[in-house]
């Protein structure tokens, strides 16, 4: 492999498994001019194993924004440069994405070098829809804004997926429930490393499996949940008035049963509705 001069190259790792790093990858490690890593640290010993011997320079949130001017030099020098992060694909809640857009701005040359990455690999073995999927990275670390993220997600029909750590792992799925309901969920640990554990079924349950095994409270974690259920048709402002008007003449079950042939919303949906309005409407004289 002879890699392309004056090209950034983002390079993607193993999420656990050292046996997934991709050929391409270790080569493409081995032949930049320069590799920045989240945490060189954690890449020297990844290159150790690999028996590769690169030059390495940090890469991380505090200070990607002061490394635009030096990395977009290296490329106009005609220098090639690599990005890691810790584990998996870089800028999938990693550093890296204020140098792949300065670069991108500058016309400087992007080329991915794909790999493991834990969101996609929790997709696989999820059990839930993926044709539509909404990644939300991982959730706040204080319960309000959690909850409050999570509410703004109630209505969301695409399959909902989370990064979250051994310290909040039971309290956010217990935000989760009492935010989204008891919907199906995945939580997958420590995937592709020796203790992985993949848990799928009501979140109500999975956070109880979760709670009795302390073993299970380790690791890092990717919670994937059921999107809202759709309902057929839509309450819109016409089906309600249709429906009002009918249970002027008729009982409220036989007008929702009309309105429902006619809408294809459920006849329970609209049953309950119309009782909802006719309990308002005696709570609001009774008070009166």
């Amino acid at each position: 492999m002879s890699l392309r001069k004056g090209v950034f190259h983002v390079i993607a790792t193993p999420i656990g498994n050292l046996s997934d790093i991709t050929l391409r990858a270790k080569e493409a490690m081995s032949e930049v001019d320069i590799l920045y890593a989240e945490d060189t640290r954690h890449t020297s010993r990844l290159c150790a194993h690999l028996g590769i011997k690169p030059k390495l320079r940090s890469l991380h949130d505090h200070n990607e924004e002061g490394r635009i001017a030096e990395v977009t030099e290296h490329l106009r020098s005609g220098l090639s440069v690599g990005l890691v992060s810790d584990a998996g694909t870089p800028l999938i809640s990693d550093p890296g994405y204020r140098i792949v857009a300065a670069c991108l701005e500058a016309g400087l040359p992007v080329s991915p070098v794909p790999g493991v990455s834990a969101l996609t690999a929790a997709l696989s073995v999820c059990g839930l829809p993926t044709d539509s999927f909404l990644f939300k990275g991982f959730l706040s670390s204080k319960s309000g804004a959690r909850q409050k993220a999570l509410s703004e997600l109630k209505a969301e029909r695409a399959t909902l997926v989370f990064y979250e750590s051994k310290h909040r792992i039971v309290d956010s799925l217990a935000d989760i429930q009492a935010t989204l309901g008891d919907r199906k969920v995945c939580v997958a640990r420590e995937l592709t490393k020796a203790f992985e554990t993949v848990l799928q079924g009501p979140l109500s349950e999975i956070r109880q499996l979760i709670i009795d095994n302390v073993d299970w409270q380790k690791g890092e974690f990717v919670v994937v949940v059921s999107g809202a259920v759709e309902v057929a048709g839509e309450l819109t402002a016409e089906v309600q008035n249709l429906l009002l008007e009918l249970s002027n003449d008729l009982a409220p079950r036989r007008a929702a049963h009309i309105v429902a042939n006619h809408s294809g919303v459920p006849k329970k949906v609209l049953y309950n509705w119309l009782l909802e309005q006719k309990d308002g409407k005696c709570g609001s004289a009774s008070s009166s």
